[in-house]
């Protein structure tokens, strides 16, 4: 199985041939870096993990050579980076017990440019192996922009698949910007409570990343706990952690629909919202 770039590389943790393995996939994750999946998308490992009916494929878009470093790794080249954050996402697919894995291994730069063909190419290669239910990517709203050139390449993927290919749910989940400001009826809450252990092991991994300055082990558990704990101000808590993911599946039903509208009118709505409520309550 070859994709455009050299690197790339596919990782299948218990052994089944790859065509297989991406055909067993249920809850695809797509993101741009290392260690995003686990993030952002612990809803689909969660529920690949222990499942025989269920599997969780992983998608890494860039070889992640370029994240930020400290302490011990404050001095390591770019190409060690990228081997080292490689193996740990490799480590990650064993601990979490995932279908399958594939790093593709391409430069931010590449991803960002609308103009390579690259990611889109090997993205309709995946989708052309595996018929998932759900997707789970970067929302369009994120402050990262890789992030966000991923959203819209996973987009476009999709859109080009016939109708009866199409996942049933596509969601843009918070990684680099919480989605804690989305209208209460456009968050789609997703329950990750239960396996904090998993959850915990799984971004521990990524030793290069915690160790080098990102504390991702202790944000990621908390703001989930946060999301629980706030998410309605006149009940108790629900769930024991919850994370908060766009729907854009109507970008995907609709081909058509402009997909900066479509965000927009999130914003809009929150802004509505607190437009409406500073009104109602202030003192003139």
């Amino acid at each position: 199985m070859k994709f455009s770039n050299p690197a790339a590389s596919i990782f299948v943790p218990d052994g089944t041939p790859a065509e297989t393995a991406f055909r067993r996939v249920s809850h695809l994750g797509i993101g741009a870096h290392q260690d995003d999946l686990e993030i952002m998308a612990f809803h689909g490992i969660a529920a690949g993990y222990g499942n025989p009916d269920r599997w969780f494929g992983a998608v890494i878009c860039t070889s992640g050579s370029g994240s930020p470093r400290a302490g011990a790794y404050a001095r390591c080249p770019d190409e060690e980076m990228a081997a080292l954050r490689r193996k740990e996402q490799e480590q990650a697919a064993i601990v979490g017990e995932y279908g399958i894995l594939a790093q593709l291994g391409h430069p931010s730069g590449a991803v960002k440019d609308s103009r390579n063909p690259s990611l889109p190419q090997d993205l309709d290669r995946i989708f052309g192996l595996c018929r998932p239910e759900v997707v789970y990517t970067h929302n369009p709203a994120d402050k990262h922009e890789t992030h966000v050139a991923v959203s819209l390449a996973v987009l476009d993927a999709v859109r080009r698949l016939p109708p009866e290919r199409r996942p049933r749910r596509v969601l843009g989940c918070e990684v680099w910007r919480a989605l804690d400001w989305l209208d209460d009826a456009d968050k789609v809450p997703l329950d990750v409570g239960g396996r904090t252990e998993l959850a915990v092991d799984l971004v521990n991994i990524f030793e290069s990343q915690i160790a080098g300055g990102k504390r991702y082990d202790l944000a990621t558990v908390g703001r989930r706990r946060a999301n629980a704990s706030y998410f309605k101000s006149h009940g108790t808590d629900e769930a024991e952690e919850l994370s908060f993911a766009m729907d854009l599946t109507p970008l995907v039903t609709d081909p058509g629909r402009d997909i900066a509208a479509y965000v927009l009118g999130h914003i809009d709505r929150f802004r509505a919202d607190v437009e409406a409520k500073i009104k109602a309550f202030r003192r003139s």
